[in-house]
């Protein structure tokens, strides 16, 4: 069963960073897709950042370029979002998943997500 855990989520002031952590299982981080959603209260699902294997190509929605950092580790299974310069409007919970390829993990439902990590920012 594939499952994504992701961690590193918490409470910071506008300005702050934060480095999330997606650990993944049952899949193997070997040419792949890997990326990051995030849902704020009140908005539509974001499709904050993915990453593609094959090249090392990223995406980044207009809202965070320049801001987060997507990377991943193939030999941990691990995938990780820096985000530094933290907005209010960052505020959300992220998640992660990956798959073999960018359209299949575009096609994921939210439930086949991870059980996502709160990110809070304050003004």
């Amino acid at each position: 069963e594939v499952q994504f855990v992701e961690s590193g989520g918490g409470s910071v002031q506008a300005g702050g960073s934060l480095r999330l952590s997606c650990a993944a299982s049952g899949f193997t981080l070997d040419a792949y897709a890997i990326g990051w959603f995030r849902h704020a209260r009140g908005k539509a699902r974001e499709a904050v950042s993915w990453l593609l294997s094959r090249d090392n190509s990223t995406y980044y929605s207009d809202s965070v370029k320049g801001r987060f950092t997507i990377s991943s580790d193939n030999a941990r299974n691990m995938g990780y979002l820096q985000m530094n310069s933290l907005k209010p409007e960052d505020t959300a919970t992220y998640y992660c998943a990956a798959d073999q390829s960018l359209h299949n993990l575009m096609i994921r439902t939210p439930g086949s997500w991870g059980q996502g990590t709160q990110v809070t920012v304050s003004s």
